[in-house]
């Protein structure tokens, strides 16, 4: 049980049927086609939907109370004494429940935000304090005004820890997210380029990314990535901890080196080993150690988490395709600086004589689309053989691989049938393809064909 009509009524006191017997809430709902298992169900107004329409829905399959916009009329169906909570609007109120929720269980709550790197941050510092803590943390992509409070309203009673990823496109979302969820730990992980269509710039990326301090506790740390320039008017403040490869960071990372299968580094000399690759994960990391140090968690329990991290899906997920190919499926999302940390990984996995790039649009470029996509070429070298575009912008990665370094293979296709058509010929034990795309571009597509 989360709570009971009577904790409901508490907050929405405009109440119909019987509210004040306490009812237990199991779980809390948006989604009306759910088979309930005693749910509130909060129906959302958007766009091209209106969630009250399925009332009927969410009622046969078991929903045991429901909040309701006061300006909606309330379906004759429902029996008299079915518990309804009036409000004037349903999602500021699930926004409301949530914080209320987060307040009433009370768990070291850490906030996750950045350009690129969240989810696999909010991934890593999960697993780690999960050996500790009785922890709870984002699936999936619930990271907006809608998801993060489904994530808050779904911890059970006995969370110790409570993990949030926070994203956005526009600003003031992440300051909205961040009151909801009162952080005590908070976390840039960087600034990148994703969402410059809404914000203008990078240097308006760095503005809504630091509004995750805006429901940061009084004593509560930030973590940075002190690497990156536009966050340098962090660096001088008492409850702010940068982390990089530069030496004036407070906690510097050194000794990078990558094998086949795991990276090993050092964090203010102490040595760490990592079952993932690359130098942007080696960062990442260090994020989830230092706030298990925060947490009193000993370094050699931090060692044996970091060797089995378990990631959210299509995240330089490692796997093998027909006749023992090497696929990458890092298609979830893309921005320019994770495609190109993504290459930057394929061009260092030497075990491999072929090593073939299947790259797609990046979305919410804007106006700097085009040029942004160009930019990724720059890191396609001679260790990289094949490169194969497929989308609208991506056409310009191909063309400046093409005149940057004509070594390189190039190809651009307007069909998902005739890349994979085009792969047969490269799926062997000798070859490493990596997907990355922007989800839109839906690479899944293409990887079921192959693996």
């Amino acid at each position: 049980m989360l709570f009971t009509t009577s904790f409901l009524a508490q907050l929405f006191p405009e109440t119909k049927g019987v509210v004040a017997d306490g009812i237990p809430i199991k779980e809390v709902t948006t989604d009306s086609r759910k088979s309930s298992n005693k749910s509130l169900f909060i129906p959302i107004k958007g766009e091209s939907f209106d969630g009250h329409e399925f009332i009927k829905d969410a009622f046969n399959n078991g929903i045991v109370a429901t909040l309701w916009n006061k300006d909606k009329k309330l379906p004759s169906f429902l029996p008299t004494d079915f518990p309804v909570f009036f409000v004037e609007d349903t999602l500021q109120a699930l926004q409301q429940l949530a914080h209320e929720y987060r307040n009433k269980i009370d768990p070291i709550v850490i906030g996750v935000t950045g350009s690129n790197g969240k989810t696999t941050t909010k991934d890593l510092i999960g697993s780690v304090l999960q050996s500790t803590y009785r922890t709870h943390r984002t699936k999936g992509n619930f990271n907006n005004h809608i998801g993060l409070p489904l994530t808050i309203l779904s911890m059970p009673i006995d969370t110790e820890v409570l993990v949030l990823e926070m994203g956005m496109s526009h600003f003031g979302e992440i300051e909205l997210l961040s009151k909801i969820a009162k952080p005590d730990f908070a976390v840039i992980t960087n600034i990148g380029e994703s969402h410059i269509e809404f914000l203008g710039s990078r240097a308006g990326i760095a503005i809504a990314k630091a509004e995750i301090v805006a429901g940061l506790s009084n004593d509560g740390l930030l973590f940075i990535d002190g690497d990156e320039p536009l966050l340098d008017s962090f660096h001088k403040k008492n409850n702010v901890i940068t982390i990089g490869f530069l030496n004036d960071n407070s906690r510097v990372i050194r000794e990078y080196n990558m094998t086949a299968s795991y990276t090993t580094f050092q964090l203010n000399d102490s040595d760490f080993r990592l079952n993932m690759l690359g130098k942007h994960n080696v960062k990442n990391a260090s994020f989830a150690i230092e706030i298990a140090k925060q947490l009193d968690l000993p370094q050699e329990k931090i060692n044996k988490s970091l060797l089995n991290i378990e990631l959210t899906g299509m995240r330089f997920e490692i796997l093998k395709g027909k006749n023992d190919v090497t696929i990458i499926n890092d298609a979830y999302n893309a921005s320019p600086t994770s495609m190109k940390a993504s290459i930057e990984i394929v061009k260092q996995m030497s075990a491999y004589n072929r090593k073939v790039l299947v790259l797609g649009d990046m979305f919410e470029m804007g106006e700097h689309s085009k040029r942004l996509h160009r930019n990724v070429a720059q890191v396609i070298t001679d260790e990289i053989s094949h490169v194969l575009t497929f989308g609208e912008d991506s056409e310009e990665i191909s063309s400046e691989v093409a005149r940057l370094n004509p070594s390189v293979r190039v190809q651009h296709y307007h069909t998902k049938e005739d890349i994979i058509r085009n792969l047969q010929s490269y799926l062997n034990e000798e070859t490493i393809i990596l997907f990355k795309a922007s989800r839109g571009m839906k690479f899944e597509a293409l990887l079921e064909q192959l693996v």
